[in-house]
């Protein structure tokens, strides 16, 4: 007997079918894609985290935040290069994947494999919901319209503000066209707006490009791997010396 329709249904309503005994393929039902991102792009109301009482929430798409030569040593790469949001959005577990993807192979396409460190400063905490409904023929008689309309977790997103660093790559002096062009590339993975800053700071440290070498000269930083610590001359002068034994 050939199919009754073929008309096409978010990928959702399988599970609604599943209840009420009807057979997908039989009907020539057709799986659809996801909602667009532009769907979640604004942040409307309060932030919604997985928890005990959140719970079926599907995993994120993005599993490593950080690329490159992660165990660098702080003084390895002194240049740094942020991706800055200029609006304040959401972004989706898949935007930052495309994003650590396309710059991590333009990396190691022109500078090399160890000659830099990319990190994704944001997570995505936030889920997304969406209300399951069907639009095959005769959906009006299985689906319920606006009553009970609190959707499902259908994925994860980011809360970005203003002026918040999204992610961040600290490489050497001669890879900054390299640093630049690849963040450039990683921008048009995400929604709105961003700006590529080359930051003053020494490595993905507080501590100024300009006073670097001095304090480095005077012993008053410590290194911790692949970042460092500015010792602190206030307090008692047991935990100054607690401090400065490991450093030395």
């Amino acid at each position: 007997r050939p199919p009754r329709s073929t008309q096409g249904v978010s990928s959702a309503a399988s599970d609604v079918y599943k209840r009420q005994g009807i057979n997908a393929e039989y009907m020539g039902i057709q799986r659809m894609g996801r909602r667009p991102a532009r769907c979640y792009r604004y942040c409307k109301g309060k932030a919604y985290p997985k928890s005990r009482y959140n719970r079926g929430v599907p995993d994120s798409h993005i599993r490593m935040f950080d690329a490159g030569r992660k165990k660098a040593r702080y003084d390895e790469f002194p240049l740094c290069v942020h991706l800055v949001s200029e609006e304040k959005e959401q972004l989706s577990s898949e935007a930052l994947e495309a994003a650590r993807i396309t710059c991590n192979k333009y990396m190691m396409t022109k500078a090399g494999k160890d000659v830099y460190h990319l990190r994704i400063r944001v997570h995505p905490w936030h889920v997304i919901r969406i209300n399951k409904m069907l639009s095959c023929a005769g959906a009006d008689r299985l689906q319920t319209g606006m009553r009970g309309a609190f959707g499902k977790g259908c994925g994860k997103v980011a809360r970005v503000k203003i002026g918040q660093i999204i992610m961040s790559m600290r490489c050497k002096e001669r890879d900054h066209k390299h640093a630049l062009e690849a963040m450039r590339r990683a921008a048009y993975k995400y929604p709105g707006r961003q700006r590529i800053v080359a930051a003053r700071t020494h490595g993905f440290s507080s501590i100024l490009r300009t006073d670097y070498m001095r304090l480095k000269r005077e012993g008053n930083l410590q290194s911790y791997g692949n970042h460092m610590k500015l010792l602190s001359r206030h307090g008692p002068l047991k935990a100054y010396l607690k401090q400065i034994v490991p450093a030395q």
